[in-house]
């Protein structure tokens, strides 16, 4: 639990989302054992404000997005749970037109874009079954590390769905076109040694050492030019959606904005001194 945070009840949304900063490492843990980890909007709502409130701030380096348990990373949304509707008058459809559309953009798409759009470094770990929108909040996050029991499943086509949690953005650029179509059609499971093979995560380690293994990366990032891998994370995520010239413009901008970091002096100094680099992560 973070420094300052008081106990809170059961089943709060403090509680089914924990956060807690470690050696300027935010760890956001998934828990909702009732539900296996299904996200409820509520927790949803939750790790996105954490995330966004991250940002230009100082308190951490890079963040950790993992679960409780060793079965079930996240198996979606919680969809026992009710959302309430506008006030409608007599006569109206008991779903209008757009309300779903609506839904979407005040929810899962609010997450994954606060995952991408977070400043730090983000890494999911995956400590089990993550399906549907779950394996897409982990495939949004830069480095994925997968426990070897952990899988993916694109679970929507097996109950009729269209993917969402901006799915079918993320998955082509992982995985090429082609294999995103046969994952989302065919429903399969992926185990991690398949996701590993074909890029959906980037290690797998044995359960036990799933902890270990994110903390290690995950406190090098925080030691690290902390604005350097901002605009790093930055110019990679827009590379495959803008033409070469913007990328070029991206690029120019990204390093004028690095040079003026204290991080990048140490760096050069660094370099001439032939000394160790002391990253302070501004």
């Amino acid at each position: 639990m973070a420094s300052g945070e008081n106990p809170t009840p059961d089943d709060s949304p403090e509680d089914m989302v924990r956060f807690e900063i470690r050696n300027q490492v935010a760890w956001i843990t998934i828990h909702n054992p009732e539900k296996g980890n299904a996200i409820s909007p509520v927790m949803r709502d939750r790790m996105a404000s954490l995330l966004n409130g991250l940002n230009g701030r100082f308190e951490a380096r890079a963040v950790v997005i993992t679960a409780t348990g060793r079965k079930l990373f996240c198996p979606g949304a919680d969809i026992s749970v009710g959302r309430e509707t506008a006030p409608r008058p007599d006569g109206a459809p008991e779903s209008a037109v757009g309300e779903a559309r609506r839904m979407m953009l005040d929810g899962q798409l609010k997450l994954m874009p606060a995952i991408l759009d977070c400043e730090l470094p983000v890494i999911a770990a995956v400590n089990g079954t993550a399906a549907g929108v779950g394996a897409h909040l982990a495939l949004c996050c830069d480095l994925v590390i997968m426990a070897d029991h952990a899988k993916f499943i694109e679970v929507f086509a097996r109950r009729g769905l269209v993917p969402d949690g901006l799915g079918a953005w993320i998955l082509p650029r992982l995985v090429g076109l082609q294999k995103a179509r046969e994952l989302m059609f065919f429903a399969e499971d992926i185990p991690a040694d398949e996701a590993l093979r074909i890029g959906l995560c980037n290690k797998v380690v044995p359960g036990d050492d799933l902890e270990d293994a994110t903390t290690e990366w995950a406190e090098r990032l925080a030691s690290g030019p902390t604005r350097s891998l901002m605009l790093t994370k930055w110019l990679v995520n827009r590379s495959l959606d803008v033409d070469r010239r913007t990328l070029e413009d991206n690029e120019a901008w990204a390093v004028e904005l690095n040079s003026r970091t204290l991080d990048s002096q140490e760096g050069i100094a660094s370099f001439r001194e032939r000394r160790d680099p002391v990253w302070r992560g501004y």
